[in-house]
Parts: C-alpha cells; sequence; structure tokens
C-alpha cells in the first residue's frame, strides 16, 4: 500500500506517481522528469546509511517510455570500498573508473525485465568481491512494477504471483522479455584500475543499445 516508504524521491520539472498500467494489469510507479539526475528515487531513505542486501542478484521489471533511462547500484566489496554500478539507454559504450562502472542498456518496447549478477559485475571489473549492496537508485524516466534482490535467477513459474511480469492468462498471447546486462567486450573506453577486467559481448533479445554523448551528471 506503500510503496515508497524505504524510498526517498526527488522531482524537478517532473513527477513521481502510481497509475494503473494496462498491459501489465496491476499498478506501477512512474517516474518522469525532463532531467534524469534531477527526478529519481532512492532506497534505502535517510538517515539510513545502507540497504544491507547480501543477495547477489538484482531484478528490475521497468517498462520502456522512449525516453532517456537511468539506473544505480552502490555496493560495498571485500576491501571496503563503495563501488557504482550506473546502467543507460543514452550511452553505447561501457566505461570503467575505479569507483564507477557505466554500462549501455538495451530495452525493448513496453515492459522488460533487467537482470544484473553484481556478484559477478564486481569480480570482472575490479577482481573483488560483492559483500552487499549499500544503495539503489531508479532515475527518470520509466514505470517500475518491481525491484528485488535474489540469491539466484528464477523462473516464472517459481516466483509468487505478485512477481512474476506476465498474469497466466496473458501467456499465450505476450511474451515475457528479460535483458541481462553485461559488459561490453571491445567497446570500453576505460580508466582501467590495478586489478584485471575481463568483458563480455551485451546480450539483449531484439534490442539495440542507443547512442548519445549526454552523460548522466553526478550526484
Amino acid at each position: 500500500s506503500k510503496p515508497l516508504t524505504i524510498w526517498d524521491s526527488k522531482t524537478e520539472n517532473g513527477y513521481i506517481k502510481r497509475i494503473l498500467d494496462d498491459e501489465a494489469k496491476s499498478l506501477a510507479m512512474e517516474i518522469r522528469g525532463t532531467n534524469v539526475a534531477t527526478s529519481y528515487i532512492s532506497a534505502p531513505a535517510l538517515p539510513c546509511k545502507s540497504l544491507g542486501v547480501k543477495l547477489p542478484f538484482l531484478t528490475i521489471v521497468v517498462k520502456n517510455l522512449n525516453k532517456l533511462f537511468s539506473f544505480e547500484i552502490q555496493i560495498l566489496d571485500d576491501r571496503n570500498q563503495l563501488r557504482r554500478f550506473r546502467s543507460s539507454n543514452y550511452q553505447s559504450q561501457t566505461r570503467i573508473t575505479n569507483f564507477m562502472v557505466s554500462m549501455p542498456l538495451a530495452l525493448n518496447f513496453g515492459w522488460n525485465q533487467v537482470q544484473l549478477n553484481l556478484a559477478d559485475f564486481t569480480r570482472r571489473a575490479y577482481g573483488t568481491n560483492y559483500i552487499e549492496t549499500v544503495r539503489v537508485t531508479v532515475n527518470a524516466n520509466c514505470r517500475l512494477r518491481n525491484v528485488y534482490f535474489s540469491d539466484r535467477l528464477y523462473t516464472d513459474d517459481e516466483k509468487p504471483q505478485s512477481y512474476k511480469f506476465i498474469h497466466k492468462e496473458d501467456k499465450e498471447s505476450k511474451r515475457e522479455k528479460t535483458t541481462n546486462v553485461k559488459f561490453n567486450e571491445g567497446n570500453d573506453e576505460s580508466v582501467r584500475p590495478s586489478s584485471p577486467v575481463s568483458v563480455k559481448d551485451t546480450a539483449s533479445t531484439s534490442a539495440v543499445a542507443k547512442s548519445s554523448e549526454e552523460i548522466l551528471p553526478e550526484f
């Protein structure tokens, strides 16, 4: 009943509101703004400093609104360093610095299920081990249905009804679209850390990453 209980929110030239989505047949949170950096939700809400979630798989069920969109995950590794993974649909190449990985995000039309293996990302980018997720930030422009962590990737049949993207009665006429965010090989513009970095091709069903020179400002 109060989906933003543990989230802080900010809007500037935009809005955040709960709406009924006809395609998903459920309520969704819509985040809109003229600037992705100034309209967002972020968990945990202050003064709490960390989510403390140790499960390594993050799933976000999000609707593509054909506008600029990004989200960011802040994690803690076994070197006691805070690292950030940012994914957006307005950049075409992966960039790696000592504390930030920026990755392209290719979304299909309509609803998508975006899945991230944070333990694998941390190991490949920094050569360290994932300890926990500290913060999740979802920026404009999108509709959100679910944001959750798990110990592994689950099939739709294994999930509770409220976590399923497609309702049972719609399975014959609709198909769930899943995007596994990965690093781009050979297209990284990186200031590489001292630890080895291994990267793989981005894979997304019938989706093409969009190119843009706009870079999301730091929070």
